[in-house]
């Protein structure tokens, strides 16, 4: 049985990437899913953090659910994506990670990192939706732009993503790339 202490340690050792402590206060009953005050989950923090080798002991324990989201909504598979850490997105994938949901999606997250692109690439060829759409009406190509990723907006664009398509404010892909003032990217969204 797992006490109040034990899950604070536990939230402790997935922040200073301590992977041994992690698997011990699992074996002693620290539940593999269990929240931090801020409903932060352990594997989307360590993910967060780049803590490996606590993330490498979560993946181990058989209970540990890889789908569940932190308060914000973001799940493991999100997390990976925005990091730009291809190998942690295939390892979520092979443990039935969810590649679609309701809302922002992990194809949304990869959009928006610096070094995306293979995990757009992953992430499509797996069947994700791309022309998902957040809560918003914000699709991952609008975020791509948003965010001046040009390869992301190329592997998008290359996949058959909608350039056309506009949120519930109204704003396309070239919009996002225009409020940002990301004008080298206008050729890219104007293209047919």
């Amino acid at each position: 049985m797992a006490w109040a202490g034990d899950v604070e340690d536990f939230f402790t050792a997935i922040g200073r990437d301590d992977g041994r402590l992690v698997m011990t206060l699992m074996i002693r009953g620290v539940n593999p899913n269990a929240r931090d005050a801020e409903g932060n989950v352990g594997l989307v923090v360590a993910l967060r953090d780049e803590s490996l080798k606590a993330a490498d002991s979560l993946m181990q324990y058989p209970a540990l659910d890889v789908n569940l989201a932190n308060a914000a909504g973001e799940t493991a598979l999100m997390m990976a994506a925005l990091r730009g850490q291809l190998d942690w997105v295939k390892k979520l994938l092979v443990r039935g990670a969810q590649i679609n949901r309701e809302g922002w999606t992990p194809l949304h997250y990869a959009a928006t990192a610096a070094d995306g692109e293979s995990s757009i690439e992953l992430l499509i060829k797996e069947g994700a939706e791309l022309n998902a759409r957040s809560p918003n009406g914000s699709t991952p190509l609008m975020m791509a732009a948003r965010y001046g990723r040009e390869s992301a907006i190329d592997a998008l664009l290359k996949a058959g993503a909608d350039k056309g398509l506009r949120n519930e404010q109204g704003l396309s892909a070239l919009d996002f790339a225009r409020a940002s003032g990301r004008e080298y990217l206008y050729p890219r969204l104007t293209a047919h």
